[in-house]
């Protein structure tokens, strides 16, 4: 059989059965921004109704010490009209998750675009012996998500060329990389761009619903450090378990071939004395940064406290709320440059500011769908419909008690389920925070909790569905190792560790919610 006929045949297969309707499902779906476009229309046309109906919710208002009415207002007349015009602008350019993850991601940018993420990832894997190997490709996945799609064009094909080396299958190593970059995208040892952007959104949902409580970028930090080591246990029992009995041992004769030297083999390159030298000099700076913030935290009188007038004490809550993104810059940006500067990457301003640059270019298409997002968002803030919706949600589900943890559980189902059909976690949670959130809170769990919920549905699904924006890039490593696996070789691959995570990660949260463990510093899992 030809390639030619091979590809036919994939095809053949990846449309019929229920994969086959998840792909033609999802790929009938128009893009985000038209989505958003549409939901606004929505918006307005429901405003509108909801207004000629005198539509509206009491509820208690703690704020206020009172009982409140909230009153359905309608887009679609001359006060609604002229809001939508006159602050288009204004919604943009105040879209919390806007400004924090675009100076992250400046930070981010520079250490990407030296090498010094790239090459650190590499140190680490190279550095560890055989019977770790597989945990070590699980966890560096998981934290490389700090760099967000990094991981992708750095780990997943490392994960392979370092299983070859091995002597084990590349496919196996290929494939314990991937569900730790992509599955376990929202377990991490630090927080990064990922918690800045989704807290922003949740934020931005109790804004509009008229909730006065922020989350703060470590909301779920706690809890994400004790998923990166669950993630990375898990993730190893299935790739020795379950994976890597499915795949014989490696024939170089079934990869495909390639002219010259393919960009896996250039991943797992050993590095150089230059790039050795700047991992060196880039940890040396991030200690120096590392001791200098200490110096401005750790004290009780610490540059980066704050008096806390509820509890009469200096506290990081102020920093951590609003000046952790700038650290996080830093924390990237200048390691970033001491690299660059050592492998003669950067040498001159202009090199600096380029680095920065290419950060930006790659997050235009975020740029724009902040835009629409952010409409749609105010949209909801103005017509009152979040908290009307909210409100009446939460009356009925507590009526029927259908509370705590089973409510948890049916939200992290509806999230996986949804993920199927629209990959990108702002996108999804930009739709579903301003209803779940406010939701939630009326029946007393945080949105600290919520978005940790919506967190693991979004993960877990990313390693099976096509919809996912790498995975033809995955399929595309896979088949330079094998020529004649295709889209079902790389769903079936992946399936367990998808079920896997989905189960022992919500396991986890249920178990925190019934210890009462705080989800990061000073974000309870319930409401007092």
């Amino acid at each position: 059989m030809t390639q030619k006929n091979k590809q036919g045949e994939i095809k053949q297969q990846s449309n019929s059965g229920w994969l086959g309707f998840i792909e033609r499902a999802g790929n009938a779906l128009p893009h985000p921004v038209v989505i958003f476009l549409i939901l606004a229309a929505i918006i307005i046309l429901v405003s509108e109704l909801t207004y000629r109906m005198g539509l509206s919710v009491e509820f208690y208002d703690s704020r206020a010490g009172e009982t409140v009415e909230i009153v359905a207002r309608s887009l679609f007349n001359a006060e609604g009209l002229a809001y939508i015009f006159n602050n288009a602008v204004k919604n943009f350019t105040g879209f919390a998750p806007l400004g924090t993850v675009l100076v992250a991601m400046l930070g981010v940018g520079v250490a990407e675009w030296t090498g010094l993420l790239g090459n650190a990832i590499k140190k680490v894997v190279h550095s560890v012996p055989r019977s770790l190997l597989t945990a070590t490709v699980v966890l560096v996945g998981i934290v490389s998500n700090i760099a967000s799609d990094a991981g992708y064009v750095v780990v997943i094909p490392l994960g392979a060329a370092v299983f070859a080396g091995a002597g084990r299958h590349p496919i196996v190593g290929l494939a314990a990389a991937f569900a730790g970059v992509s599955g376990g995208f929202s377990a991490n040892l630090i927080v990064g761009p990922t918690d800045a952007l989704l807290s922003g959104l949740t934020n931005a949902a109790l804004q509009s619903a008229g909730i006065d409580y922020t989350v703060s970028v470590t909301g779920n930090w706690y809890f994400m450090i004790a998923s990166t080591v669950l993630l990375t246990i898990i993730g190893t029992w299935v790739t020795e378990k379950v994976i890597a009995p499915r795949f014989a041992d490696y024939n170089p004769a079934n990869a495909e071939e390639a002219d010259g030297e393919n960009e896996i083999d250039k991943v797992g390159q050993e590095l150089t004395d230059l790039e050795n030298r700047g991992l060196r000099n880039a940890g040396i700076a991030l200690l120096i940064l590392a001791v200098i913030m200490a110096f401005l935290m750790v004290p009780e009188n610490g540059a980066l406290r704050a008096l806390d007038e509820s509890t009469g004490q200096m506290t990081l809550s102020n920093f951590l709320s609003n000046g952790l993104i700038f650290a996080i810059f830093l924390l990237f940006a200048i390691p970033g440059i001491v690299y660059g500067k050592t492998v003669g990457k950067i040498n001159s301003s202009d090199d600096f500011v380029e680095g920065m640059t290419q950060s930006m270019r790659s997050m235009a298409g975020y740029i724009v769908l902040a835009f629409f997002a952010s409409q749609f968002i105010n949209y909801f803030s103005y017509t009152n419909l979040g908290t009307i919706l909210s409100v009446n949600g939460a009356n009925f589900l507590e009526s029927i008690g259908f509370t705590g943890i089973p409510l948890i559980l049916a939200f992290i189902i509806l999230g996986a389920f949804l993920d199927l059909f629209l990959g990108s976690a702002s996108a999804k949670w930009a739709i579903m925070a301003p209803i779940f959130v406010p939701m939630m809170f009326q029946l007393g769990l945080t949105p600290e909790l919520t978005q940790m919920a919506y967190r693991i549905a979004d993960s877990v699904v990313n390693i099976i569905t096509p919809l996912m924006s790498y995975f033809a890039m995955i399929l595309v490593f896979m088949k330079r190792y094998d020529k004649n696996s295709g889209l079902g070789t790389l769903i079936s691959t992946m399936l367990p560790y998808s079920i896997a995570f989905l189960i022992s990660w919500s396991l986890l949260l249920v178990v925190w919610y019934y210890l009462g463990i705080p989800l990061g510093p000073g974000a309870p899992i319930v409401l007092p």
